[in-house]
């Protein structure tokens, strides 16, 4: 067993998760410690926690477009792993999902990131991720100065509920689609080729490690 299967069977074990391993949940921690990029999210979604998959749901399908990536290279734990700042869905809410329990990150994640030092780049998406891990819930913000986080890159939430914000930043889409696409296939040591985006509704730094450090973290 690896040190990242032997953290994850920690964080499933714990008793602070009694109520999901009842429920036949396992927490969804992806990745080995060979993962190129880390996807720090907020939690696993209904359709996601039901399937044991991360991002398996409409969420995910816009993200990987998003990326530029197939399901293969992202369901591959030794090129993409997947930090929740929770591991368990955490529940409808009355608007959306729960948000994350706040213990969850602060205990586990600084244990996790160790492991994940072969990382380039990792990607903050939505804003419990990143008043964490960038000092500021104001994802727009955020997102404008994306490139100043490098190697961190933040990005908006791509879930159906993020739609409207979508609809009124389409510089999104416009212009950092194209450069998170270009980072995921350097991250990827993939040969560049020309980006191109095609609707502004939907969708479609080599040599230093992209992992945060369990410090900032």
């Amino acid at each position: 067993m690896s040190p990242l299967d032997r953290l994850r069977a920690r964080v499933a074990e714990h008793p602070s998760n009694t109520w999901a391993r009842e429920a036949g949940w396992e927490p969804l921690i992806v990745g080995t410690a060979n993962a190129r990029i880390l996807i720090l999210s907020q939690a696993p979604g209904r359709l996601a926690q039901a399937s044991g998959i991360a991002f398996d749901d409409p969420s995910g399908r816009l993200l990987r477009t998003w990326m530029g990536v197939t399901d293969e290279e992202f369901w591959n734990p030794d090129l993409v792993a997947v930090l929740p700042m929770d591991a368990y869905f955490p529940g409808k809410g009355s608007s959306g999902d729960k948000p994350p329990r706040r213990d969850f990150a602060p205990r586990w994640h600084p244990l996790f990131l160790e492991q994940f030092a072969a990382v380039r780049l990792t990607i903050v998406i939505g804003g419990y991720a990143q008043r964490r891990y960038l000092g500021s819930a104001d994802v727009t913000a955020n997102v404008r100065a994306a490139e100043s986080f490098l190697p961190m890159f933040p990005i908006v939430h791509p879930s159906p509920l993020a739609r409207g914000w979508r609809s009124r930043n389409p510089w999104f889409i416009e212009e950092k689609v194209p450069h998170l696409r270009r980072l995921v296939g350097d991250a990827l040591g993939r040969p560049q080729a020309t980006v191109k985006t095609t609707s502004t509704s939907t969708g479609l730094s080599s040599g230093s490690t992209g992992t945060p450090t369990a410090e900032r973290a």
